[in-house]
């Protein structure tokens, strides 16, 4: 069985990012006070401080993309998957990387979209068929 991880980063703007993980994301907001706030991120606690976001760029090299480097993200079952793509889509998310398909035939097949919080901060979002196949080499 997963436990849920826990990461804390910086957002300049706690209004906005409540509006997109809570709004847009559909992620429910946990504690908060007039410096950072928790969002439960598909079921793993991450926390939003106010502050200057960390530095990234598109630096890793996977498939036929450079996508940024460092990123947070999360590995959702395929239907859940599209379910947010649409969501993100009808909200008029900028993507990064648009919703794909990568590796396809290979064993770790999966569906990936790239995009960023409105700090900047780059998310990942997989989707996989089969959860048994996401460590499949």
């Amino acid at each position: 069985m997963l436990t849920p991880f826990h990461l804390a980063y910086n957002v300049r703007d706690l209004d906005q990012t409540r509006a997109f993980y809570g709004d847009v994301l559909g992620c429910i907001q946990g504690r908060s006070t007039e410096t950072w706030v928790d969002y439960s991120f598909f079921g793993h606690q991450i926390s939003m401080h106010l502050g200057e976001p960390f530095a990234t760029q598109a630096t890793g090299k996977v498939g036929e993309h450079m996508v940024p480097m460092p990123h947070l993200g999360v590995v959702l079952q395929m239907d859940d998957w599209k379910a947010l793509a649409e969501r993100l889509k009808g909200a008029e998310v900028d993507f990064v990387i648009e919703p794909s398909l990568r590796f396809e035939g290979e064993p770790g097949e999966q569906a990936t979209m790239f995009f960023r919080d409105p700090s900047g901060n780059p998310i990942e979002v997989k989707g996989f068929a089969d959860m048994e196949r996401v460590f499949a080499q």
